[in-house]
């Protein structure tokens, strides 16, 4: 039983990525599909699948390195846990690394990075930085 599904994902990633593994598969959610789409618009991870899984179906994430074998996601770090969730306005969301990392921010309009929340202006829970 998993009590924090994105922590799970989140961690499955960088581990994946600390061992330069090609993917990573995931249990399949709505909302770790959504993450899964906010990194590939932001260009972390190469593309995303479903995969048929027993019991269930499975997210199947291809990660994306460099061209000399050096990692694009260098850190992923939950923002919101489920003991302290952490909201955010559209005027709160700064910038993470001076714009050279993300947040993701989970909003009424679904999962969307901080540049699109603040294209949108809109608020909401921030899940994770990648960065």
């Amino acid at each position: 039983m998993i009590n924090d599904p994105i922590s799970d994902m989140l961690t499955r990633i960088r581990n994946a990525v600390r061992i330069e593994r090609r993917f990573v598969d995931v249990p399949l959610s709505r909302l770790r599909k959504g993450i899964a789409d906010v990194l590939k618009r932001e260009g972390y991870i190469w593309d995303y699948a479903e995969v048929e899984g027993e019991p269930a179906k499975i997210l199947r994430i291809e990660l994306k390195y460099g061209p000399n074998g050096e990692k694009i996601i260098q850190t992923v770090r939950r923002v919101s846990k489920p003991g302290r969730r952490v909201y955010a306005k559209c005027g709160e969301l700064k910038p993470v690394l001076n714009g050279m990392g993300i947040s993701i921010v989970s909003t009424s309009r679904g999962v969307i990075s901080d540049r699109e929340a603040r294209q949108q202006k809109l608020g909401g829970e921030v899940l994770a930085e990648v960065c």
